[in-house]
């Protein structure tokens, strides 16, 4: 099983609507490791790691967000596998 690491800026109502906390149980039931934060513009950034299949469910549940958010643009980008990661967090 290969793993594969992807980041994603989420753009719309993505704060203050528990977006992180979501994004965190979604990763948890998906087996996947990473993080999640706020940033200062009002977006979300998310990085995530695991089984391709895994991480585009992720990619794709980002697209829809929490039951309160009103996502308008999920951008993501490939980037390198993080070695000893075991689990998934928000950062502030």
């Amino acid at each position: 099983m290969a793993l594969v690491r992807m980041n994603a800026v989420v753009y719309g109502r993505v704060q203050g609507v528990y977006f992180r906390d979501f994004t965190v149980k979604e990763a948890e039931r998906l087996c996947l490791t990473g993080w999640v934060r706020n940033l200062a513009d009002g977006a979300v950034e998310a990085e995530f790691q695991g089984e391709e299949g895994a991480v585009a469910l992720m990619v794709n549940w980002l697209h829809q967000g929490s039951p309160l958010s009103q996502v308008s643009l999920v951008q993501t980008r490939a980037c390198t596998n993080v070695e000893r990661e075991t689990a998934f967090s928000v950062r502030y």
